[in-house]
């Protein structure tokens, strides 16, 4: 059974993402999607679904939402208050929505992106094999109050209510970095010097990337000269003309000029796009070989979260009918063993 899904209110930054167009770098097109893939990955692993589908991203603030049938849903990403009617939802979990019912997100608690995840999928147009909104080359739309968006049809709607553990990634931490073609335009005390420094987040994070800040000097190459314009893919820590490092993510340019000092690993992306500008960023520096066998495709991460998926248990007191419900099977008033 197909459904629609209603913003009543919603977020400044509100889109459609999937896992993005990969593929198009030679045609100038970044492959976008979710800024955090693994909250994608986790909802598909909550809902019992083969392969994530499109959801709605909601950057720092949620919204509200109704729906014309029963509508599976996971909260994935970063933890915002949730309230179906009245009652408190847990994250990282999946739920039911109803059509009588008004599912509420609020601000984020911890981390930048959250993601609502129908079962069903978001069935908006597909431009170029993606649903995705690539806000910085024209694709797609931001969602706001009043939109009424489509879904898709839900493969396992009587599946019950899971739970999941997140990977902690909501306040900042550690990015490990491999060495990349420019790394060697940089000497070795200022690879080390990268490695010592603490940084934050800029105010002027986007989807496009993260401009990071630090107390310290900046970091230049040895010599003065800029290197040739080269592919850039998401994970690139460019390092720009006023010597601050901008680690592309989502929707980078495919070229650019800055020198680049390393690539953060696919794996420590969705820690990065999550960092709040309060959230404390380092680097680690790690060898091609080890960032080689650490990487993990979709399909293996996905069979991983898999394992840690298990049944919600309610709490009696979030059960306002508790007393309609048949709780034990097989109890009689013992009337029957009378002779």
């Amino acid at each position: 059974m197909t459904a629609t899904l209603s913003i009543l209110r919603g977020g400044p930054l509100m889109t459609v993402q999937d896992m993005g167009r990969p593929g198009r770098m030679a045609v100038g097109l970044s492959p976008g999607g979710a800024m955090d893939r693994l909250a994608l990955l986790e909802g598909a692993a909550l809902m019992g679904l083969p392969q994530p589908v499109a959801a709605i991203e909601m950057a720092g603030l949620g919204g509200s939402f109704r729906v014309d049938a029963p509508v599976r849903f996971a909260l994935t990403g970063a933890p915002m208050t949730a309230r179906r009617d009245d009652t408190a939802l847990r994250w990282h979990a999946s739920h039911v929505l109803q059509p009588d019912q008004t599912l509420t997100l609020g601000g984020a608690q911890a981390g930048t992106y959250g993601y609502l995840t129908p079962a069903s999928g978001i069935a908006e147009d597909c431009l170029l094999g993606s649903a995705a909104a690539h806000l910085s080359a024209g694709l797609g739309r931001l969602l706001q109050a009043g939109d009424v968006v489509a879904l898709g049809t839900d493969p396992a709607p009587d599946r019950p209510p899971q739970v999941l553990t997140a990977d902690a990634r909501f306040s900042g931490g550690t990015l490990r970095l491999m060495p990349g073609p420019q790394t060697a335009l940089f000497d070795d005390d200022t690879l080390a010097r990268l490695a010592a420094t603490p940084f934050h987040r800029s105010a002027r994070a986007n989807r496009t990337g993260l401009p990071l800040t630090s107390d310290g000097l900046g970091f230049a190459t040895r010599a003065t000269a800029s290197p040739i314009s080269d592919f850039i893919v998401a994970g690139d820590l460019q390092i720009t003309g006023d010597g601050s490092p901008f680690l592309m993510l989502a929707e980078c340019q495919t070229i650019g000029g800055y020198p680049r000092i390393g690539t953060v690993i696919a794996a420590d992306l969705p820690r990065a796009a999550q960092a709040a500008p309060t959230d404390p960023l380092r680097f680690a520096w790690l060898t091609t070989e080890a960032a080689d066998t650490l990487f993990q495709t979709d399909a293996q991460v996905l069979a991983a979260l898999r394992g840690r998926v298990h049944p919600q248990v309610r709490d009696p007191a979030d059960v306002p009918d508790l007393l309609s419900h048949q709780l034990i099977g097989g109890v009689t008033a013992g009337r029957d063993e009378e002779t």
